[in-house]
Formats: structure tokens, sequence, C-alpha cells
């Protein structure tokens, strides 16, 4: 395939892409607010729905072939999510405060599945348990965040124990001030969830052709891999769920926010490295890339660090956590 004909067909795909997955995210957050779905839970769903591009571009790399660019995907993708999402929405929103105990629960629980895929990847820890230790996690957190709240509620009714202000944390709902057309019942729930299938499917395809023409264009212009990945495909198809979380941030729902960026995060790695390590052998990491795995677990840290202060991540630290990431590229452009 001509290089002219694989850029512009990598453009199309990648604007199909995008605009299906920005589309995907909304309508579900729309349905979301529809049905009164606490904000934790829309921040699962939102991150479901937008990190179809990535994990889509991860595992169509991984069955051609292409190892270290489905994985640089989802290390580029994570630690651009980090930065674009939180850090970019503290930057301009001001700051960005949540509950220490939604913290603690959304942060625990992604920092653990950071590690168990990052033990894999290194073969410190093999297939079967990378994915029983992430069950062991992921089961209990979805309990709690789809039913626990009532259920917390009633177990533990003083007003002052951690798990009654984790209840109230988990079943906190969006406030008054929400962009107005998450808000209109124009489009009955049939039309919407018909509309999302099609986004689904428009996302699938969209990857398929990106990664295909990626590939083509990496070698006419002989773009090492782990760029491509980590640099070109990661922060593109992750576009989705940055905007997303810059509205968040900016109507001030700090708890969404949080949660659509730990559990896209989580869900990348899931999806992406742990569960398809089953069936597919996944290739030896490089010294770069253990290098960007280790960035990506301190990015994580420093992240929760800088959210679990009582005023919250105000300026100063997301432009540190953006500076973080633009050393990231550099050092993993100097190391390519």
């Amino acid at each position: 395939m001509p290089a002219a004909l694989a850029a512009l067909l990598f453009l199309v795909s990648l604007g199909v892409t995008l605009a299906a997955a920005r589309l995907f995210a909304r309508r579900l957050d729309r349905l979301g607010v529809r049905f009164g779905f606490p904000e934790a839970l829309i921040g699962l769903l939102t991150a479901v729905a937008a990190d179809g591009p990535e994990i889509s571009s991860a595992l169509f790399a991984l069955v051609k072939g292409a190892n270290n660019v489905g994985i640089g995907v989802l290390v580029g993708s994570n630690g651009f999510n980090l930065a674009a999402m939180i850090g970019l929405s503290a930057l301009l929103a001001g700051r960005v405060r949540i509950a220490r105990e939604t913290l603690v629960l959304e942060g625990l629980v992604g920092l653990l599945v950071t590690v168990f895929a990052a033990m894999l990847l290194l073969t410190w820890l093999p297939s079967g348990a990378a994915v029983g230790l992430s069950v062991l996690v992921l089961v209990p957190y979805l309990a709690l965040v789809i039913a626990g709240a009532r259920l917390l509620e009633r177990l533990h009714p003083s007003d002052r124990s951690p798990a009654a202000r984790l209840a109230r944390a988990l079943h906190e709902h969006p406030g008054p001030a929400r962009d107005p057309d998450l808000d209109s019942g124009e489009s009955p729930t049939h039309h919407l969830l018909g509309l999302i299938v099609v986004d689904l499917a428009l996302i699938v395809a969209g990857s398929a052709g990106m990664v295909e023409t990626a590939l083509t264009l990496a070698g006419d212009w002989h773009i090492p891999n782990t760029v491509l990945g980590v640099l070109v495909l990661g922060p593109l198809t992750s576009l989705p769920n940055a905007a997303t979380a810059v509205r968040l941030g900016l109507a001030g729902r700090g708890a969404a926010l949080v949660g659509e960026t730990f559990n896209s995060n989580t869900i990348n790695l899931a999806a992406g490295v742990i569960v398809p390590s089953l069936f597919v052998t996944l290739a030896a990491v490089a010294t770069l890339g253990k290098l960007q795995l280790a960035w990506l677990l301190a990015a994580t840290v420093l992240t929760l660090v800088l959210l679990a202060r009582s005023e919250g991540m105000g300026r100063r630290g997301a432009a540190a956590l953006i500076l973080l990431y633009f050393a990231f590229v550099v050092g993993t452009l100097v190391g390519s």
C-alpha cells in the first residue's frame, strides 16, 4: 500500500474511531444520569465506553504479532490518561477534589492491577496468577460500585465510620450543574442503546484500520514499534477519554473524573494485557519497556499522593504531573 494512501486511511480510521468513542461515552453518560446512577458508576461506564479505541487497537496489534505495539499502546495510553485526564483537568479547573475514601478505593484498585500487569510483563507472575489476583480485586470493587452503597450504609449506620463515608461517596450523584445535552430527554432509551451498538461497531472497525495502516507507515518511515505504540497510538486513542475527563473536571465532578481515569487504566491493563496473556504469548519486555513500566507505576503513585492532599490536586501538582509525562516522552524518544 502506498504511504500516501496509508496515511489518508489512518487519518480516516482515527477520525471514525474518536468520533464514535466520543458519542459512545456521552450516550452512556446520558443513560447513567437518566437512570440516576451515582458518580462512581457513571465514571466506570464512561471509562468502559472511552476505552474502546485503546483496547481494540492493542488487541488487533497483538493478533497481528506486533506485541511491542500492543503493549505500548496501553502503557502509553495509561500514562497519557494520568497527565491529560487528571493533570490537565486540574490545570484548567484550578483543582480536582475527591473524597478520601473514594480515592483509596479507586486508587488502590488501579494501582494493584497496574502492579499485576507489570509483574506479568516482567515474567515475575504467571498468567493464571495475574488473572486470579485481578479477579480477587475487581469483583469486590465492582460489587461495591454497582450495588454496595446501600449495603454499606446498613452495615455501618454511624455517620462517622469510614464505611459510612465510603457509602456516601459511592452514592454521590451528579449535582445540578450539568451539561444540558446529558439531561435532555430527546432520545428514547431504546434509541440510545441502538446507537451505542453502532458506535461500538465503528470503534472496532476504525481501530482495525488504524492499526493496519499505522504498521504500514511505521515500516515505510522506519518508526520504532516502541514509539509507534507508546507515543503515537496510545495518546491518539486516549483523546476521547481526555475530552470527557476535562468536561467532568470543569463541571466539578471530581469523583466521576478520578473514577473514569483509574477505571480506564485498570480496564486497559486487564482487558488488553492480563486476560489476553491466557491466549497469546507476550513478548519479553526490553530494557526500555521495563523503564516505561517503572515510570507508569511512579506516575500512578504520584497522582494518588497529589489527590490525597486535603485541598486536592491544584495547578502546581497538575503541572508537575504533566511535566513528568513530557519527561517520559523524551526518555522514550531517546531510548528508542
